[in-house]
């Protein structure tokens, strides 16, 4: 049994480690000597728009607005995952178009379940 062998797949991640980590400092530092840098009142003020800023800015959004984003992400990536299935339902018969049906009556269950809710009205 030889122990380089083991040692070789080591030093293989340790190199891309490395190199993950060295790569963004050497490319980061790179441009900040590069760069322009010239800053100004204008230029480190908030808005460059020459307007004053007014009120807060950190506006509080309702938690609605986020759970209907959650929802449209999730309903989009589950749309995601029917386009590689409609291609090979063919091969996968019966059983591959019950397990779609059970996977649209779960996301149909969610819909409604948040139709329930009344986490898509607006008001």
């Amino acid at each position: 049994m030889q122990l380089g062998v083991y040692y070789d797949n080591y030093l293989l991640v340790l190199i891309f480690i490395l190199l993950g980590i060295a790569l963004p400092v050497v490319a980061l530092t790179f441009g900040r000597f590069v760069r322009p840098h010239n800053p100004y009142p204008a230029k480190t003020s908030p808005y460059e728009s020459g307007i004053k800023p007014e009120g807060d800015a950190q506006v509080r959004y309702h938690v609605a607005y986020y759970i209907i984003a959650l929802e449209f992400i999730i309903f989009d990536v589950e749309t995601v995952f029917m386009y590689p299935w409609a291609v090979v339902l063919y091969q996968l018969g019966w059983v591959g178009l019950n397990m779609m049906l059970i996977f649209i009556a779960i996301l149909a269950l969610g819909l409604a379940y948040s139709w329930k809710k009344k986490v898509l009205e607006w008001n």
